[in-house]
């Protein structure tokens, strides 16, 4: 393993609108976390000075469709609290390379718009990775973040064994996420600690790990190795584009989640709220109703080139523009559907959610 090579960091997710339309698994994920959010809205300070809009920060934003719910939620509870004239921007913020064009579309057209019926709430984006500074410092008062910081800010090794690092038995390469794992999740953390209020609150869902160590997903991962050894010994794929492709995605323990607080590396801000949780499984509840399993092997395989498939595409040789992507893409949905329908399970999907508050 060299960890010098040349890997692919995350692609942004499916452009043109995919990413929103393949992405129910993430929107289901996030309601147990809205009260959450409701409640960091309450009790979220605000600038002092009259007349000042109140931002609130949605980190991760994709293309929007997950974030309508939740901006929504936040924009009501601060209405009870400004009244409906004072000025609200909400700033999504995501990749260079993301689709911010589908998410303009979707605040401009979708009837469920937070943007709707309030013309003092004043929508925006920034293209930049969360781990720099996106915003002022001390301007923020409410943030957002879902399904988002599982994502590393560069892919640290290659995975010899497999293309997620939770399922490798590679003691290097397990090393080597958990040591930018830490580094990412210390940095996310340092850049918040400068974008919020004093009393600002950061809200957090994202993939996590039980406290066994399980990363869930374990269907779809087999699935999706197993396609794409398939695809490599039919000769798509080269053996060293095979041996490139890794997701640069971790789910982070409550431990590893706690430890940059319990060290005091970050004094600016304290964790007030952590669970580790299972969430629901809406697409194995269609396939136990309807007995579908061709449908339910379809669903996770768009969850997956929604999501993951535009990153693994890039370690290509001729990146995401190479002329056999869309075909490896394809070919990759194609055959997890398939895997998936054979023998439907349950997922287990482990994921935490954290409230921050800035001292």
């Amino acid at each position: 393993m060299n960890e010098d090579a040349n890997l692919a960091g995350p692609a942004p997710m499916e452009g043109h609108g995919e990413y929103n339309r393949k992405s129910s698994v993430q929107a289901t994920g996030a309601v147990p976390a809205l009260a959450l959010l409701k409640k960091a809205a309450y009790g979220a300070s605000l600038p002092t000075y009259d007349g000042a809009p109140v931002i609130v920060a949605d980190y991760g934003s994709s293309q929007g469709r997950n974030s309508l719910v939740p901006m929504s939620a936040a924009i009501e509870v601060l209405r009870s609290r400004v009244g409906g004239s004072r000025p609200l921007s909400v700033v999504h913020t995501d990749l260079p390379g993301n689709d911010f064009s589908a998410l303009f579309q979707l605040l401009d057209g979708d009837p469920a718009s937070y943007l709707r019926g309030d013309r003092a709430v004043f929508a925006s984006a920034v293209g930049r990775s969360f781990y720099e500074q996106v915003l002022p410092p001390a301007s923020v008062s409410l943030g957002w973040s879902g399904w988002a910081v599982q994502w590393l800010s560069r892919t640290p090794a290659m995975i010899p064994d497999h293309v997620q690092i939770a399922c490798s038995r590679d003691e290097d390469a397990r090393a080597a996420y958990a040591r930018q794992a830490a580094e990412d999740w210390a940095t996310f953390l340092h850049q918040r600690s400068k974008e919020l209020l004093p009393g600002g609150r950061l809200v957090i869902l994202t993939m996590a790990r039980t406290d066994d160590g399980n990363f869930g997903y374990g269907p779809l991962l087999a699935a999706m190795y197993g396609t794409l050894c398939a695809l490599a010994d039919e000769g798509l794929i080269l053996p060293e584009e095979k041996a490139r492709m890794a997701i640069p995605t971790v789910g982070r323990t409550r431990m590893e989640f706690c430890e940059p607080f319990a060290g005091g590396r970050i004094p600016e801000l304290s964790l007030d709220h952590i669970e580790i949780f299972e969430g629901e499984d809406r697409i194995w509840e269609t396939f136990a109703a309807d007995g579908n399993a061709r449908a339910f092997g379809a669903k996770w395989a768009a969850f997956s080139s929604a999501s993951v498939l535009p990153t693994l595409a890039a370690s290509l040789s001729g990146g995401a523009s190479d002329p056999r992507a869309a075909a490896f893409e394809a070919r990759m949905v194609t055959g997890m559907a398939q895997r998936l329908a054979l023998s439907p399970e349950k997922m287990m999907i482990p994921l935490a959610a954290l409230v921050l508050v800035r001292e």
